[in-house]
């Protein structure tokens, strides 16, 4: 008889295996999909996972599709730590495209060189101040940061979609919802030649950098990782809970907005009624498949970066719908889930007691 048997303690390598597990099941599950679908799967396979990446310009949208994901994933991370469950990076995105947005059609005729870093700095403060209200009603009136932020959401798509359909619609843009073009004083520069790769692919690893330090070497996110495992012993230490909301939150906003720029400011080069594709929603995926650390991070928003790809190219060379990227991303965080149950427990076979007296 197999049955499930709590282990003493947590498994340390099967932590840092599960996410490497589920991965490799989701591919097996591609392969099962293609074959179902009348496909070959070898040819599935590599218009899904190689014929993206294979020269220097796949490699590059890797990088771009990335940038976002590793940003967002980076902050959200701090406060899930804590507890703390920011589910509205994509709003926090979007407000962040739109505040450096708006300073660039601000001054859309300087061509200032501190255009850029302002815009930068202004998605900043956008995107934090899109996470300081669920911040305020849960330190102030106890309410569930997960229903606020995730409503927050929707009204910040709508906001966006009023000013590119209203005041902010590029007057010679033949009545299409979108702004003017960003100058190039407000571009981010191109770090790879013949490629999309922009700058805000090393903000993204610097973000990586800086959370690690934040995390790892400082007297707050101790507390942080503290109050994330022990709960209520954290607060019988003295440990300020309000102020652990406060930052959880507003990191999670701060690199959204930031991601929300650079969304805006890198490939798009506007604002449209959508900037983002759901980065904000995958990157709570990424997160949790990176375990939560700066590196595991870094690896996981390469991998979701490929399977933004490989829907892509699956659409064009075989002519799969588009809702195929969102099906394998909700399978990878599942297979998470069901393989991280091996964590806290074993499979052990246990002889019943006819067998034992059958032998």
């Amino acid at each position: 008889m197999i049955r499930l048997e709590p282990r003493p303690r947590a498994s340390k390598a099967m932590r840092y295996l599960s996410p490497v597990i589920a991965a490799a099941l989701t591919g097996v599950c591609g392969v099962i999909f293609s074959a179902l679908a009348g496909l070959d799967p070898l040819d599935t396979f590599y218009a899904f996972f190689i014929a993206p990446i294979d020269d220097r310009y796949g490699l590059g949208e890797l990088g771009v599709k990335a940038a976002p994901l590793m940003l967002i994933a980076t902050g959200l991370a701090i406060g899930f730590r804590s507890n703390v469950w920011n589910i509205g990076a994509e709003g926090q995105l979007t407000l962040g495209a739109v505040s450096g947005g708006g300073l660039v059609l601000l001054f859309y005729d300087s061509g200032s060189a501190w255009l850029l870093p302002g815009a930068v700095v202004a998605g900043a403060i956008g995107g934090m101040l899109w996470a300081a209200i669920p911040a305020i009603l849960r330190t102030r009136f106890n309410t569930n940061e997960i229903l606020v932020s995730l409503m927050l959401n929707y009204v910040a798509l709508l906001l966006l979609s009023y000013l590119v359909h209203g005041p902010w619609r590029d007057p010679e843009g033949f009545n299409f919802p979108e702004s003017r073009l960003f100058p190039d004083s407000a571009m981010l520069p191109v770090i790879l030649a013949d490629t999309r790769l922009h700058l805000g692919f090393l903000f993204a690893v610097a973000a990586v950098a800086i959370g690690w330090v934040f995390v790892r070497r400082s007297f707050i996110g101790y507390q942080m990782r503290v109050a994330g495992l022990a709960g209520g012993a954290a607060e019988y230490a003295g440990f300020n809970r309000a102020r652990m909301i406060w930052i959880g939150l507003l990191a999670g906003g701060a690199a959204a907005g930031v991601a929300g720029i650079c969304e805006a400011a890198g490939p798009i080069g506007q604002l449209l009624p959508s900037i983002s594709p759901g980065y904000g929603y995958a990157a709570i995926i990424v997160a949790f498949v990176g375990r939560l650390h700066p590196i595991g991070i870094l690896l996981a928003s390469l991998l979701m970066s490929l399977l933004y790809l490989g829907g892509e190219a699956a659409q064009m060379e075989l002519g799969l719908p588009s809702a195929v990227t969102g099906i394998f991303q909700g399978v990878l965080l599942f297979l998470l889930l069901a393989v991280d149950l091996f964590v806290n427990y074993r499979v052990r076979f246990k002889t019943t007691v006819v067998e034992e007296a059958l032998s």
